[in-house]
């Protein structure tokens, strides 16, 4: 889920930006220091949207920087166990798609993708459902449980989320959407196909 936080913090303005808007000068700052980062109290920080307010510089002797207190704004996301997401699908391989989640990328192992065998068409990037000849790729915005959650605070690029769709309501929005219809259609009819 994804949260909007308050929050504040020291930061130091190198010497060599002091001659520049301060407020543009201390976003920059904070965006590089936090963005992609990863906070087990926090979650995975997704962006720096507002300094709220600059309180005064102080300096340290030896350092030419000036170290403000300052209120800003952000957002996170907060990714817990059993939680449905809705992501892009970035990267499809042999062994399954890579779902993006934002500041993060998940990944869609194919055993979690159907209950069918799914084949990999490595031409056209698609996992394909062999029964059904539905298929996932590059773009498709899928709906998904995660089931496996590993972030590493030091080494965001690290941490490992692992999704399912083999539940129901799970799976491609086009296939959701074309089940619903099927659905719809088979109550029109009296609930005969």
């Amino acid at each position: 889920m994804y949260y909007r936080l308050k929050m504040f913090d020291k930061v130091r303005v190198p010497p060599n930006r002091l001659g520049e808007d301060l407020e543009t000068v201390i976003l920059d700052v904070l965006q590089e220091q936090l963005e992609g980062s990863i906070d087990k109290e926090i979650g995975i920080f997704i962006a720096v949207t507002k300094v709220a307010r600059i309180g005064e510089g102080e300096m340290i002797p030896g350092d030419g920087a000036v170290f403000y207190d300052v209120d800003f704004e952000g957002l996170a996301i907060r990714l817990t166990l059993q939680e449905i997401i809705e992501g892009i699908v970035v990267e499809t391989t042999s062994f399954g798609a890579f779902v993006s989640l934002g500041p993060i990328d998940a990944m869609l192992h194919v055993s979690q993708i159907s209950d069918e065998y799914i084949s990999y068409d490595e031409k056209n990037s698609q996992l394909i459902c062999q029964d059904s000849n539905r298929h996932i790729g590059v773009g498709d915005v899928v709906r998904a449980r995660v089931v496996t959650l590993s972030l590493s605070e030091r080494e965001p690029r690290e941490s490992k989320i692992g999704l399912t769709m083999r539940q129901a309501g799970l799976g491609s929005l086009v296939w959701l959407d074309e089940d619903m219809k099927a659905e719809q259609k088979e109550k029109e009819n009296g609930g005969t196909a």
